[in-house]
C-alpha cells in the first residue's frame, strides 16, 4: 500500500493499524509506504526508512519522521518561522 493513511483522521489511522495488526495475526504479510508515524508504529512491524544515506532498519523512535512530529507538536513556531518568514 502506498500512503494509504494520506486522506485519513487519526481516528481512521488507529483503525488503520488494527487492521493490518490482525491481518498480520492472521498470517498475511503488508508492505506499506508511510509518511505517518501511527502506520509506522505498527506492532511487531519490520521498518525501513530510506533517504539521503540509502536505506537503514531504524526503531520507530529513530525514525525521521516520527523526529520531525515530536519537534512539531513540541514547538511549531520553530517550523512556521522558517516556512512563514516570523
Amino acid at each position: 500500500m502506498d500512503e494509504p493513511d494520506g486522506p485519513l483522521s487519526f481516528t481512521a489511522c488507529l483503525s488503520l493499524v488494527s487492521l493490518l495488526h490482525e491481518l498480520v495475526g492472521g498470517g498475511a504479510q503488508a508492505v506499506v509506504a508511510t509518511h505517518s508515524p501511527i502506520i509506522a508504529a505498527v506492532p511487531g512491524a519490520s521498518i525501513l526508512e530510506l533517504g539521503d544515506w540509502g536505506i537503514r532498519t531504524p526503531r520507530w523512535d529513530e525514525l525521521e519522521l516520527v523526529t520531525h512530529w515530536r519537534r512539531f507538536l513540541t514547538e511549531p513556531g520553530s517550523y512556521f518561522r522558517y516556512l512563514l518568514g516570523d
